[in-house]
């Protein structure tokens, strides 16, 4: 990152406020003097490091991985505002100004709708902490590597967890209608995006399938919401989550999620209390105005950039408006296929209702090292892809169209760079 001239006299002005600080300090009192002297004898053991005593160093990349994505500038430029108390008036207006655009991104009128600070997995922590509790029957389907992830979360909280399994596949509704009636279970764990595969399982309507047999269904929209379509009330979902780093292009530190009436009040006549209490649902629902409370209480001090940050991200989507947001994205995946298959490549999922548009899984062609690949176009054009995660690794290179990314003319220059990278790796592409 190059230092702009407003840094440098911004740094320069801090230094000199700094200095004046130190030099403002005056000791006249002998016991002051005394404490000055006491002070002077001491000495620290560890040497200053000296890699602080340089500047940053944050090289300008192109994000278009699984995450996270590049960074929308006006998001980025949030994270340089004043701090605030966490309970400050203004914050707190700042915290519900999110919490309508999470409903509006969402789509949903749930009143427990928050932000979680942490990363997209406090936002799966914080959903098995305050569904499960002990002895609880979970149902988890398990295209990837969430699944899997899930299942241990759940597994930590107590619960007794049974993994339906078919990695890179999607599973039919009456597939999971039949395990919800063999199983029994009080929750049910679906991932909308599963990103190691490239996969996006279809949730439409399972919530109401999920409630005919007394369950709650949870969803993981991490690499989708904002890039897809998404109707939680509608489709009946109880509990929902996604991460700020993808679609959104917020950095990643934060976690928008949702739950329904339904599974809020389940949470209120639990028997135990939820095993974290950073992630207790009582207690963040009160933080975040959403349990009708006269006033709220101190439960942590959140992450208050990353609260600005997720504001504005939030703001360009409703100025944007979903319908556009999810056609962008779309239109995008569609025109990176096509420049993909043109290369004579072949694409892992190929059902249209099972393609995630975020992000796009490319085979890697017999004898070419995936590796290099990506290191190529790191190294000569800063541009990251990633290797595939779980089953999928070192079959694939995901691709990620996400957020400020999916624009025309970043599918170009990846697709040209591509086809750069594989010919420099012994790979001939058809013609583009």
């Amino acid at each position: 990152m190059q230092l702009t001239w407003k840094r440098i006299i911004l740094y320069q002005f801090s230094f000199k406020c700094t200095q004046s600080r130190f030099q403002a300090i005056k000791f006249n009192s002998k016991t002051n003097s005394n404490i000055v002297h006491s002070f002077r004898t001491m000495s620290s053991t560890i040497s200053p490091p000296q890699s602080l005593l340089k500047p940053i160093n944050v090289p300008s990349k192109t994000l278009m991985g699984p995450g996270p994505s590049s960074g929308a500038p006006r998001v980025l430029a949030a994270g340089a505002l004043p701090l605030l108390g966490h309970l400050h008036s203004e914050f707190t207006q700042i915290m519900d100004e999110c919490k309508e655009g999470i409903r509006y991104l969402f789509q949903t009128n749930n009143t427990v709708t928050l932000a979680v600070s942490g990363t997209g997995h406090a936002g799966m922590e914080m959903a098995c902490d305050n569904t499960i509790e002990p002895g609880d029957k979970v149902l988890v389907v398990t295209n990837g590597i969430w699944g899997s992830r899930f299942s241990d979360m759940a597994s930590r909280h107590g619960g007794d967890v049974v993994q339906l399994t078919n990695n890179g596949h999607a599973f039919s509704k009456d597939e999971l209608e039949k395990a919800l009636v063999e199983h029994k279970p009080s929750v049910m764990f679906v991932a909308h995006s599963e990103s190691s595969c490239t996969l996006m399982q279809p949730v439409d309507d399972l919530g109401h399938l999920c409630h005919k047999y007394d369950c709650i269904l949870i969803v993981d929209t991490v690499a989708s919401a904002g890039g897809a379509p998404l109707f939680m009330d509608k489709w009946g979902i109880d509990v929902m989550y996604t991460g700020t780093q993808k679609c959104l292009s917020a950095p990643p530190g934060i976690t928008p999620i949702s739950f329904s009436d339904r599974a809020y009040q389940r949470f209120l006549k639990r028997k135990t209390k939820p095993v974290s209490y950073y992630m207790d649902l009582s207690e963040l629902a009160n933080y975040w105005g959403c349990d009708g409370a006269p006033a709220r209480r101190y439960h942590h001090t959140a992450p208050i950039t990353s609260v600005y940050q997720l504001r504005e991200a939030l703001a360009l989507a409703t100025e944007e408006g979903l319908e556009n947001m999810w056609k962008r994205h779309s239109a995008c995946s569609a025109q990176l296929r096509e420049g993909v298959k043109k290369l004579g490549l072949s694409i892992l999922i190929n059902e249209p209702e099972h393609i995630l548009p975020t992000l796009t899984g490319v085979m890697v062609p017999q004898g070419v090292d995936w590796k290099a690949v990506t290191g190529y176009l790191m190294k000569n054009y800063r541009i990251e892809i990633s290797g595939g995660l779980g089953y999928t690794a070192g079959q694939i290179w995901r691709i990620g169209l996400m957020g400020y990314n999916a624009r025309p003319d970043a599918v170009d220059t990846l697709l040209r760079a591509f086809k750069e990278a594989l010919e420099a790796h012994g790979y001939t592409p058809s013609k583009m």
